[in-house]
C-alpha cells in the first residue's frame, strides 16, 4: 500500500479500526492523583467469566487471576473452605473441562500450575534476537515523552501543548535520537514517513506487521497492556469525555504510536524474527478458551467465596422492631472502615442508631473550594454533577485566599526551577531539615482550619430544596423515628507524603473527603424552607431535630463536628455526642491497631503525621461483602471492617427506586473497590503500582518506580501486604440485599451492565429474608433457593 492510497478505504480496514476501538475499551481508566478512585482492573473483561478472562489476560499480559493453589489448600486444611463449598463450586461450573469428581478437584490442590506466558510482541522477539532490551527502551522513550505531554501542572515546561497525542509524539520522535543510539537505525525517518493520522498509521503498521482482522483485537490489546498506566490514563481521558457526551482518541493514538515501534523493529530484525512473529499472529487469531487449569482455579476461587458468604450469613440476625426515639442517629459512609467505628459507637448506648449511605449523601456536586478556580467532582465517577457549590467565604476572604494561592504557586515554581532550585536548597535547606525531622517524629504540625461552610450556587428554589431533601431521606431509609440530633458523617484520611492520599478519601466523593457533601446536606435539611416543604413530600421531621455535619478521619478515628449554624438548644446533645465519639474513636483505634504491623492504639495519630510511614492505615483492604438491609440485621455482628453497610428498608421504598439506585451505583462502586484490591493482590505486577518506597510522582498523574519507565496504576504493594503475607484476602464481593427477589430480578433485567457483573461471577448476589439468606442468584436471572432455608418471596 503506497501513501497515495487511503489506507482507511482498503479491504479489512474497518475491521482493524473496530479492533483498535475494542482493544481501547478493554483497558480500565486510571484517575489522576488529585482525585484517585478505585477502578475495576477487569472493566473490559466483565462480559466473560473468570476462567475466560484468565485466558485472555494470560494471553495478552501473562498474568493469572487467582491466588496460588497452596493458599486454597491451606484454607481447606484450616476449615475455612469445606468439602461442601468445593462441591457447590464444582457443581456450579458449566465448563466441560471441569474435574470429573470432587476427589479429582482435591487432587489438583497439590499441583501448583505455572504462570501463563504472554504472547511476545515484536519488541520481545527483537530483544531475544539482538540482546537489546527493546521493551525497556520503548517504555523509557514513551514514558519520557508522555510524562511531559500529559502533565497536569507538575512540570515547568511541556512539549507541543494543545496537540493530539499522535501529532505531538511524531514531532518529538522525529528529533529524539535515543532509539537510534540504542540501535534502531533510521527510526526518526521512519516516524517522519508514517501517515499523519493515527488511524492511517495504525493500518499502515498493521499491514506491515501482517496483523489480520482475526488477530487484531488480541494483538492490539497486548500492545496497550504493554503501555501500562499511560494507556490507562488515556482511557480515563476517554471516560471523562464520554461522561460529557463526547469521546477522546488519545488511547488509540497511543496504540498507533506503539504500532509504529513494532513496524520499525520488525523491519530491522525481519530475517531473525519474522517466522516466529507469524506464529504469534496466528496465536492471536486462534479462538480463545480457558485451559483446564484456569477452569480449576476459577472453581477454587468460587469455593473460597461461597465459604465466605456462608460464614457471613451465620453472623446475621432477624431484625427486631426498634422501640422509642433514638438518643442519637449517625449516618456514616458505607465504606468498610466505617463498620468498625459504627459498631464501637453503638456499643456505648442502646439508644444510639447508626446508618450507612454512600458518602456523597445523594448530592451530585461540582465544588469550587476557597481561593480556587478548580472545580472538584464530589460524586461517584459513574455519575455527572447536577449541582454546583462553592466556599461560603466572604468576598474579602476569597480574594485573600486567591492571592495566597498565587504566591504559593510562584514559590513552588521558584523552588523547582532549573537555576533557582540550587539557591533554594543552599538558603532554605536547614529550615526544611528541621521540618523533616519534626514530621518524622510526628510533632509540630497543626491541622488546617476548616473552610467556611460551602453553599449551593446557584441556590435551589424552596420546592427544589424540599424535593431534594425528601429524595435523600428516602434513599437513606430515614423517613421516621428521627432523633433530636442526627450526625451526617462523611470521611477522609490524614496521611503525609503519600501521592495516593486521595485514594484514602471517599470514593463516592470522587476521591475527595466527604466534608463538602455532609455540610451541604446538613444545611439543606436544617433550612426552614426545606422543613416547610417536606410534609407535602410525605415526610414529617420533628421541629427539634437538628442535622449536624461531621467528618470521620479513618486514619486517626477522630471525628470533627461542623457547627455551621448556632444551635443553643442542642448544646447538651452535641456535647454528649462529642464524648461518645471520642470513646468510640479510642475503641476503634484499639481494634484497628491489631491489624497494622508494629502499631499500638496510641500510635495511630502519630502514624498519620509521619512522612516515612508506608502503612498509616489499611484503607479498604479486606473488603469482601456489601449488605443492603436494616441496621438491625447486622447490629452486634463483628464484621471486622470487611463489609460495606448500606441502610435499606424495602418497605419504605416506593416503586423500588432506591433499590435500583443501590444496585446500579453503590454496588457497582463497591465492586470497583473490591476488584481493584483483588487485582492488586493476585497480579501486583500488572494491576498494582509497586513499591511505594521508590515511587516518584509524574505529572500529577500517577507514579513510576525509580527514575522512569511506565506509569503504574493500582494499589501499592504496601496497601495489600504486611511484609509477611497478604493483608487483603482476594475475594470477589458478595452482595446481600434484604428485598423481594422479584424486585431485584426486574431491576437486573433492565440493566445489562450490572446484570453482567452477577451473571459472570464478578459479584455474587444473595437475597435476605428476615436476616437469613434464602436464595442465591444464578446466571440468566435465575435463583437457587438455599437448602434448609425458607424460600424467598
Amino acid at each position: 500500500m503506497t501513501h497515495t492510497q487511503d489506507p482507511t478505504a482498503a479491504p479489512g480496514a474497518a475491521g482493524l479500526l473496530r479492533a483498535a476501538e475494542a482493544a481501547a475499551q478493554a483497558i480500565p481508566p486510571a484517575f489522576p492523583l488529585e482525585a484517585t478512585v478505585a477502578v475495576n482492573p477487569f472493566l473490559g473483561q466483565t462480559g466473560d467469566d473468570l476462567a475466560m478472562a484468565a485466558a485472555r489476560l494470560g494471553r495478552v499480559a501473562g498474568i493469572r487471576l487467582t491466588p496460588k493453589r497452596a493458599d486454597f489448600a491451606a484454607r481447606l486444611a484450616a476449615g475455612r473452605i469445606t468439602e461442601a463449598d468445593l462441591a457447590e463450586a464444582c457443581a456450579a461450573c458449566t465448563d466441560p473441562s471441569r474435574p470429573a469428581s470432587l476427589a479429582a478437584l482435591r487432587q489438583t490442590l497439590g499441583t501448583e500450575r505455572p504462570a501463563p506466558a504472554a504472547l511476545p510482541s515484536v519488541a520481545d522477539l527483537a530483544a531475544g534476537a539482538s540482546g537489546i532490551d527493546w521493551p525497556g527502551v520503548i517504555a523509557c522513550a514513551i514514558g519520557l515523552w508522555a510524562a511531559g505531554h500529559f502533565d497536569r501542572g507538575q512540570a515547568l515546561w511541556t512539549p507541543a501543548p494543545g496537540r493530539s497525542a499522535f501529532a505531538a509524539w511524531r514531532e518529538w520522535a522525529t528529533h529524539d535520537l535515543t532509539p537510534e543510539l540504542a540501535g534502531l537505525t533510521g527510526f526518526a525517518a521512519e516516524v517522519a514517513a508514517a501517515p499523519d493520522t493515527p488511524a492511517r498509521a495504525t493500518l499502515w503498521a498493521a499491514e506491515a506487521l501482517g496483523v489480520s482482522e482475526e488477530a487484531a483485537g488480541s494483538a492490539f490489546h497486548r500492545l496497550l497492556i504493554d503501555l501500562g498506566g499511560w494507556a490507562q490514563h488515556a482511557r480515563w481521558l476517554r471516560w471523562e469525555a464520554e461522561l460529557a457526551g463526547g469521546t477522546d482518541a488519545t488511547i488509540t493514538d497511543l496504540l498507533a504510536i506503539r504500532l509504529v515501534w513494532e513496524k520499525a523493529l520488525l523491519a530491522q530484525y525481519h530475517d531473525a524474527i519474522a517466522p516466529r512473529w507469524r506464529d504469534v499472529v496466528a496465536a492471536h487469531a486462534a479462538p480463545l478458551a480457558p485451559t483446564p487449569d484456569q477452569v480449576i482455579d476459577a472453581i477454587l476461587q468460587e469455593a473460597a467465596e461461597r465459604a465466605h458468604l456462608r460464614r457471613l450469613g451465620a453472623q446475621l440476625q432477624a431484625p427486631l422492631a426498634p422501640a422509642g426515639r433514638p438518643v442519637l442517629q449517625a449516618a456514616f459512609c458505607i465504606d468498610v472502615r466505617s463498620e468498625v467505628f459504627r459498631r464501637a459507637l453503638e456499643s456505648l448506648d442502646p439508644g444510639i442508631d447508626t446508618l450507612g449511605f454512600a458518602g456523597f449523601f445523594g448530592l451530585t456536586v461540582a465544588h469550587r473550594a476557597l481561593g480556587s478556580d478548580i472545580v472538584e467532582a464530589h460524586l461517584p465517577v459513574l455519575l455527572t454533577a447536577g449541582l454546583s457549590s462553592r466556599s461560603g467565604a466572604a468576598p474579602e476572604a476569597e480574594a485573600d485566599a486567591r492571592i495566597a494561592a498565587r504566591a504559593s504557586r510562584a514559590w513552588g515554581r521558584f523552588r523547582q526551577a532549573a537555576v533557582s532550585s540550587f539557591a533554594f536548597v543552599e538558603a532554605a535547606g536547614p529550615v526544611y531539615l528541621h521540618r523533616l525531622v519534626c514530621d518524622a517524629v510526628g510533632v509540630g504540625r497543626k491541622a488546617p482550619a476548616p473552610e467556611p461552610a460551602p453553599v449551593l450556587a446557584p441556590a435551589l428554589t424552596a420546592e427544589a430544596k424540599a424535593a431534594t431533601a425528601a429524595a435523600v431521606l428516602r434513599a437513606m431509609s430515614l423517613t421516621q423515628r428521627h432523633a433530636r440530633l442526627i450526625l451526617l458523617a462523611g470521611h477522609g484520611a490524614s496521611v503525609t507524603n503519600n501521592p495516593h492520599e486521595s485514594a484514602y478519601h471517599c470514593g463516592a466523593c470522587g476521591g475527595h473527603t466527604g466534608e463538602v457533601s455532609a455540610r451541604l446536606l446538613a444545611t439543606l435539611l436544617n433550612d426552614p424552607e426545606t422543613r416547610a416543604g417536606l410534609p407535602a413530600q410525605g415526610i414529617a421531621l420533628p421541629a427539634d431535630t437538628l442535622f449536624l455535619a461531621a467528618l470521620h478521619d479513618t486514619t486517626t478515628d477522630a471525628v470533627t463536628l461542623y457547627e455551621d449554624a448556632a444551635a443553643p438548644d442542642h448544646a447538651a446533645a452535641i456535647a454528649q455526642a462529642r464524648a461518645w465519639l471520642a470513646q468510640a474513636a479510642a475503641m476503634a483505634r484499639g481494634e484497628r491497631a491489631l491489624r497494622l504491623p508494629g502499631a499500638q492504639a496510641e500510635d495511630l495519630v502519630a502514624r498519620a503525621r509521619n512522612w516515612a510511614e508506608p502503612r498509616p492505615e489499611w484503607g479498604l483492604a479486606g473488603c469482601a461483602a456489601f449488605i443492603a438491609a436494616p441496621r438491625e440485621v447486622t447490629r452486634g455482628a463483628d464484621l471486622a471492617g470487611r463489609a460495606f453497610l448500606h441502610s435499606y428498608d424495602w418497605r419504605q421504598d416506593r416503586g423500588f427506586s432506591t433499590l435500583e439506585l443501590i444496585l446500579t451505583a453503590p454496588v457497582v462502586v463497591a465492586s470497583w473497590i473490591s476488584l481493584q484490591y483483588y487485582g492488586s493482590s493476585v497480579a501486583p505486577g500488572s494491576f498494582g503500582s509497586g513499591n511505594k518506597l521508590i515511587h516518584n510522582v509524574v505529572g500529577g498523574l500517577g507514579v513510576v518506580e525509580g527514575n522512569g519507565g511506565l506509569l503504574r496504576a493500582g494499589l501499592p504493594w504496601q496497601a495489600v501486604h504486611d511484609g509477611v503475607g497478604l493483608a487483603h484476602e482476594p475475594l470477589r464481593l458478595s452482595v446481600l440485599i434484604e428485598a423481594p427477589q422479584a424486585a431485584i430480578t426486574e431491576i437486573l433485567a433492565r440493566h445489562d451492565g450490572v446484570r453482567a457483573l452477577f451473571d459472570n461471577g464478578w459479584l455474587h448476589l444473595a437475597v435476605l429474608q428476615e436476616g437469613r439468606i434464602t436464595a442465591r442468584y444464578r446466571r440468566g436471572l435465575e435463583w437457587e433457593a438455599r437448602e434448609g432455608l425458607v424460600a424467598a418471596a
